[in-house]
């Protein structure tokens, strides 16, 4: 069974925090790349975004973030990775994804994440519904 990578509602600093210690003590590492999404204030129609309402098919978006996983570690020489979506309400300037990957070296996380981000917003099912400030809302195109 693949390891469940959501979090309901924000991803807090702390949480941040304390995933990138855990690998202070790993002396084969020489790169960290971090990755945060965070809900953007958009204007849409002359509406302005306030939250994001995260929702996703778990089963089917675990699953998927697990193949991304095992993609990712066949074609980049990584160390580790984590990934973290939200799920839920995410006020704009909070983080709503968050992925850590670590290699010997730069170049390999670089390209990872970049690889990684792309392949999340292309292959997850997740879905975001943009609230906005006038409590109408619209469901979010991926960008």
């Amino acid at each position: 069974m693949s390891k469940n990578v959501f979090v309901e509602g924000p991803i807090s600093p702390g949480f941040i925090a304390e995933s990138i210690a855990k690998h202070q003590s790993k002396h084969t590492i020489g790169a960290h790349n971090i990755f945060l999404g965070q809900v953007r204030a958009d204007v849409i129609h002359d509406n302005t975004v306030v939250a994001i309402d995260y929702s996703a098919y778990t089963d089917m978006a675990n699953e998927a973030l697990h193949t991304i996983r095992e993609k990712a570690f066949a074609k980049f020489d990584l160390t580790c990775m984590h990934i973290y979506h939200s799920l839920g309400v995410v006020k704009a300037g909070e983080i709503c994804l968050f992925v850590f990957v670590s290699a010997t070296r730069r170049k390999q996380v670089y390209e990872a994440t970049e690889a990684i981000v792309n392949w999340i917003k292309t292959d997850v099912p997740i879905f975001g519904k943009e609230m906005f400030e006038n409590d109408t809302f619209t469901w979010k195109q991926n960008s």
